[in-house]
C-alpha cells in the first residue's frame, strides 16, 4: 500500500514531505507533487510533514479523492524526482484548503 498526494497539494506544493522521504519517491510537477507507488515503502514519514494535510495511505484516501491514486501513478512516470525541500509558491497559503482545485492542475 503506497501513500497518495491528493487535491489539496495543487497550487500549494509544500515540499516539507520531500525532506523526510528515505527512498526519494516524490515527483514534482509545475504546481503539484505526486508519490510513485512503485517506490513508496509505506514508511508514513511524509504524512505529518505535509502542511496541507494532502497525503493519505492508499486505503484511507477519501472517496472524493480516489482518482488521485491513479493520477499519482500516472504523473510519477513523467515528472522528475524531487529530493530536496524548496520554497513553496508565494501564494501557497492562499490556496491551502480551497476546494475544487483539480481544474488548476498543471501537467
Amino acid at each position: 500500500m503506497a501513500y497518495v498526494v491528493t487535491e489539496n497539494c495543487i497550487k500549494c506544493k509544500f515540499t516539507d514531505c520531500v525532506d523526510v522521504c528515505p527512498v526519494d519517491c516524490f515527483h514534482e510537477g509545475p504546481n503539484f507533487l505526486v508519490i510513485d507507488p512503485d517506490e513508496c515503502i509505506d514508511c508514513t514519514l511524509c504524512v505529518p510533514e505535509c502542511p496541507a494535510e494532502a497525503i493519505y495511505a492508499e486505503d484511507d484516501v477519501p472517496d472524493t479523492q480516489r482518482a488521485f491514486i491513479a493520477l499519482n501513478a500516472q504523473l510519477a512516470k513523467g515528472w522528475p524526482t524531487i529530493v530536496e525541500r524548496k520554497e513553496p509558491p508565494a501564494d501557497a497559503e492562499e490556496w491551502n484548503n480551497k476546494p475544487d482545485k483539480l481544474q488548476f492542475l498543471a501537467r
